[in-house]
């Protein structure tokens, strides 16, 4: 059952974290017949948690804010009624203007939001465009100059259109802003700031968010207007249909360690989160000489190559891929049997995000986190924030010494 109450002018919906239920399909959302069938055409019919409470409240012009991690549906929650909105309210854009504005932490999830877009709205005479960092400026530029219904973006290449009178925000009618935790992890903070004053005072913000430190709580109170609130699987929930294990090894074994699991999982999609960039690439140097084919995504690839490898990665050609936490932002990959973590996280909310990556769509799924003595601590954080103590997984010839130390 969900609940509403009233407190503090933030009307709060309590989402149960289970399934949706099989009654409430997208055809019972209000949504404008186009949308619905390009939706239906995706294949899906039953709206999720965050989706069923969300689409009806954003199609009535309200204020939202969401508390919800990647692979809970949120996009579509926020796209589908921002779509409708826009056709309800059918105007052409001014030159150099958009009507909505989308503002995201990484070029990947920026090209996989735009893509919902394009999919929800294949149906409807809406003009997008996508905006980051590492591609041509021209092109970009060109495509904003004529007016476009919806820009997605990333913070720095948006200011860079902004100071070039390429585009202006002032008739914005919707601002969302997507994961802004990690916006605050990548100090995105002072651009965002920024670009708030070029918005108009009157506009419907959607703000959403996995996780609430205290700086993003205040945005959050700066930028929203009696918002109705949202919750979904709150961030110290691990997702139940995920197996985890933990290995312990000492810190140079973790090559043979990782080479050995991967052998075991041989036709399985798996992704393995490095801690730094350099760290990655010495993952896939390592298991391209033990004859495992792999590619690294991270901030110091071009966004061609960021591109060629999650192609490569969804289409089956490469089974494994070594990713840094932020470049793994944007990456919704159905069918990822295994994560591993080669690192563990130093941030224990990391550890639920990663490990999210696996058994989406009611699919099992198994999370693997390598642990040398110098991470204890960072276990103990994590297992202190899922309130569970992880397994341990022992690898053929590991010595019993090796066990989890007090």
């Amino acid at each position: 059952m969900t609940h509403t109450t009233q407190n503090d002018n933030t009307t709060t919906i309590q989402t149960p974290t289970a399934p949706a239920p099989t009654g409430p399909t997208f055809d019972t959302l209000g949504l404008s017949a186009p949308i619905l069938k390009a939706v239906l055409a995706e294949g899906y019919t039953t709206p999720t948690p965050i989706q069923l409470q969300a689409i009806p409240q954003v199609m009535a012009g309200k204020d939202l804010l969401g508390i919800a991690q990647t692979g809970t549906g949120k996009t579509a929650a926020f796209a589908l009624p921002i779509l409708h909105r826009l056709m309800a309210n059918q105007q052409r854009p001014g030159r150099g203007y958009c009507r909505a504005l989308v503002l995201s932490p990484t070029r990947e999830l920026s090209g996989q939001i735009a893509d919902s877009f394009r999919a929800y709205g294949r149906e409807l005479p809406i003009r997008g465009a996508v905006v980051y960092g590492g591609v041509s400026f021209g092109p970009q530029a060109r495509q904003l100059q004529s007016g476009v219904d919806i820009v997605v973006a990333t913070p720095g290449r948006l200011l860079d259109h902004l100071g070039q009178g390429t585009l202006r925000l002032d008739k914005t009618e919707i601002f969302v802003l997507d994961e802004a935790d990690q916006m605050l992890d990548l100090g995105f903070m002072r651009d965002i700031r920024k670009l708030i004053p070029l918005l108009p005072k009157e506009r419907q913000n959607l703000f959403f968010s996995a996780t609430m430190p205290k700086e993003i709580g205040n945005l959050a109170d700066e930028l929203l207007r009696n918002p109705v609130r949202v919750a979904v699987t709150p961030v110290a929930t691990t997702a139940t249909r995920v197996e985890q294990k933990v290995v312990f090894c000492e810190g140079a074994k973790k090559r043979p360690v990782l080479v050995e699991l991967l052998k075991k999982v041989a036709t399985t999609r798996t992704l393995v989160f490095a801690r730094t960039k350099r760290g990655a690439d010495r993952v896939v140097e390592h298991l391209e000489r033990a004859g495992i084919a792999a590619q690294a995504i991270h901030g110091n690839k071009s966004q061609g190559q960021r591109e060629r490898a999650l192609g490569a990665f969804k289409n089956g050609q490469c089974r494994v891929l070594v990713a840094t936490d932020i470049a793994a932002r944007g990456i919704d990959v159905d069918a990822v049997g295994h994560v591993i973590n080669y690192d563990l996280p130093n941030v224990p909310e990391s550890y639920v995000h990663r490990i999210g990556r696996t058994a989406r769509a009611g699919a099992d799924g198994t999370a693997i986190s390598l642990c040398d003595p110098t991470e204890r601590g960072f276990l103990r954080d994590i297992e202190r924030l899922i309130r569970k103590q992880i397994p341990r997984l022992d690898m053929p010839g590991e010595a019993p010494a090796a066990r989890r130390a007090a």
